[in-house]
């Protein structure tokens, strides 16, 4: 169900600012009990809402709707970016060259 999806990435996001429910509420306006509705994926927020949410969260859409977009590569690459980051010089070389011969076989079966 893309709604549950999506309160998945929403949940997330409020994580990852350190904050509680009660927090994104105060922050937003909107009320805890609203939030958690939307982070279980029993409701899904209307444009205005979702645009107040999505900037109490401080993320963009694409980071939210990455799993249910089927064109949402930029969201997926930042957050690959940020995990190669986290990791060791050697690991990241390593990660990386794996990556772009990857890309090059892609280019070539294109062709």
């Amino acid at each position: 169900m893309i709604d549950k999806r999506i309160g998945k990435r929403v949940k997330q996001a409020r994580e990852r600012l350190g904050i509680t429910q009660e927090d994104l509420a105060e922050k937003t306006g909107l009320t805890t009990n609203y939030i958690s509705t939307v982070e279980r994926g029993m409701s899904f927020p209307r444009c205005e809402k979702l645009i107040i949410l999505l900037n109490g969260l401080e993320t963009s859409a694409d980071s939210i709707f990455c799993d249910v977009l089927e064109h949402s590569g930029e969201a997926k690459a930042s957050e690959l970016s940020k995990k190669i980051a986290d990791l060791p010089p050697e690991a990241q070389k390593r990660i990386l060259q794996m990556v772009e011969l990857m890309i090059q076989q892609e280019k070539d079966n294109m062709k």
